[in-house]
Parts: structure tokens; C-alpha cells; sequence
């Protein structure tokens, strides 16, 4: 997808190392070779960041403090960027971002839509998994809020203007998680899509990432259509509920094409397959009013 020649790919890195500079340290090296531990820690900000760079994203790996990384990709809306949205995506997390921007597991919701975001002038942080491991049970630890508090904070170093966590499926509780953890200041909204609000094998729901503690507006996104045993329609008004201390809106929307059996897979009215641009301008709809809301 990001095809860059030797010279460049030296020439873009130099810029961006100068551009960064203050802010953290640019290395060539490849940091996959580190295991991950049982508990993931923190990100250590004083250890050397390793990125990529075109005109069209940025690969950025955030090194976490027991070893193994977090792996982000940001791609930009143009000229007169609106904001920027944090996107975990459904299912292990594993999106398989490439050193050079390209996504293998492109079937997910928050990867199908990047460019309907974008044509909205939205920025586009999308969130692997840690170090290329499954996510399930691990997204509303404190360890892995410390990871979400580092991403919003590269989210903010792209461009100023407001940012957005959107979490779809089991990237709810991800969503809901970095939510809780972070300050007002810090986000200007929490979108929660088809959010897992019943207990399943990851043994972990939304209401698990403290809730209580989101103080930023809130929109719970829902299809009547999903038949998604642990996130069913029907719980969106509990999760709103739940959040006690923001505002929050449910969105319900309709339809979408079934392509799996797996009525939980992205391929299908869970993942709003077929369905994408109505779902997408609803929530873009709801953060203007929202960002407009004195």
C-alpha cells in the first residue's frame, strides 16, 4: 500500500524525526523481536519509538515498558482535519498493521469505513494488538488503560484539533476503558458500536472498563438487526445507563447483509456490513452536535 523507495524513506524519516524531536526519540529499528510478559505494563516514553512514514500514514510502534509494543497507524483527512478518532476494532484486536501501512485483516468495521471517515475530515488512528496477541480478556485491565492513555496522547501530536475513542464489539470495552481513564480535556467524545454488554469467552464486558468513571459525552451505537448473542440490541439502553456522569445518546440504526453464519463476525449486520455509510454519518452527525454543544 505505502511503497517507498531507499532515499525517500530516508529523506521522510529525517523530516519526521526533526518534527518529533521534542517529543520522543525516531529509530530504524524493528522492535517485534521483543516478547511480550504476562502483564503488559506501561509505555515507556523515554525508550526509543520506532516509525514509519508516508504522505498517506504513519506506522508508529509504542514501546511498552515489559518489552513488545504497541502498534498504531494514522492516516490523515486532508487539508482542514475536523479530528481525529482512536479506533479499536472487534474480535482478538489483531488487525496485523505492516511496518509499511498496509492492514492484512481489513474485515473489520473500523478498517472497512476508514475512508468514509475521511471523507468527513476525520483522522484516523487505528489500534493493533499488543505485540500481535490476542486482546480478549486483557482490554479493561488498569495495564492496558495505561497503553490507551499513550495512544490518545499520539493521537494529539498529529494535529490539534479533538479526538474521539470509537470502540466496535470487544473494542468497546478498549473504548470504554481509555474513556474512563482519561481526563475531559483529553477526549471529546466515547462512541461505543455493537459494545459486548454480555458475558462471553473473553470473560469481560463493557460495564467491566469503569464506566462510572467516563466523563466525556457518550454515544451508544446499536442495530435492531444484530443477533450477536453477547451484544444484543436490546442492552444499549443499560449501557448508556451505566455511564452516569456524561452525557449520553443512544443511536439505534437497521440493517446491514449477513455474509457469515457467525452472527458476531464483522461480515455481517454486527459489523454493519453493507451498511457502513448510514451508520457512519449518524455518529458524525452526532459529534458535530456534540462538539458544537456549548
Amino acid at each position: 500500500m505505502f511503497q517507498l523507495g531507499p532515499r525517500h524513506f530516508l529523506l521522510r524519516h529525517f523530516l519526521l524525526s526533526i518534527s518529533l524531536a521534542a517529543l520522543f526519540c525516531v529509530s530504524v529499528a524493528h522492535a517485534s523481536g521483543r516478547q511480550l510478559g504476562p502483564h503488559h505494563s506501561s509505555i515507556d516514553s523515554a525508550q526509543v519509538m520506532d516509525v514509519s512514514s508516508d504522505a498517506e500514514g504513519i506506522v508508529q510502534d509504542l514501546p511498552l515498558q515489559g518489552g513488545g509494543f504497541q502498534r498504531v497507524l494514522y492516516t490523515a483527512a486532508g487539508h482542514e482535519p475536523k479530528g481525529i478518532i482512536v479506533m479499536f476494532p472487534g474480535g482478538t484486536g489483531e488487525v496485523d498493521i505492516e511496518k509499511s501501512g498496509r492492514v492484512k485483516n481489513a474485515k473489520n468495521f473500523v478498517v472497512r469505513s476508514d475512508d468514509l471517515w475521511h471523507d468527513r475530515g476525520y483522522g484516523i488512528v487505528l489500534v493493533d494488538a499488543l505485540d500481535h496477541q490476542s486482546m480478549r480478556g486483557q482490554r479493561s485491565s488498569a495495564e492496558y488503560a495505561e497503553v490507551t492513555k499513550k495512544i490518545i496522547e499520539f493521537a494529539h501530536r498529529q494535529a490539534n484539533v479533538p479526538v474521539w475513542v470509537l470502540g466496535t464489539s470487544q473494542g468497546s470495552i478498549a473504548a470504554m476503558n481509555a474513556a474512563s481513564h482519561a481526563g475531559r480535556t483529553q477526549l471529546a467524545g466515547l462512541i461505543l458500536t455493537e459494545s459486548v454488554s454480555i458475558f462471553g469467552g473473553s470473560h469481560e464486558t463493557v460495564f467491566d472498563a469503569h464506566p462510572d468513571d467516563v466523563r466525556a459525552p457518550a454515544l451508544v451505537v446499536a442495530n435492531a438487526d444484530d443477533k450477536c448473542k453477547v451484544a444484543p440490541p436490546s442492552m444499549a439502553q443499560s449501557i448508556a445507563q451505566s455511564i452516569r456522569h456524561a452525557p449520553t445518546t443512544v443511536l439505534t440504526v437497521s440493517g446491514g447483509t449477513q455474509r457469515t453464519q457467525d452472527d458476531c463476525g464483522s461480515l455481517t449486520p454486527h459489523g454493519y456490513y453493507g451498511n457502513e455509510e448510514k451508520v457512519v454519518d449518524g455518529i458524525v452527525d452526532w459529534m458535530q452536535k456534540t462538539q458544537n454543544r456549548p
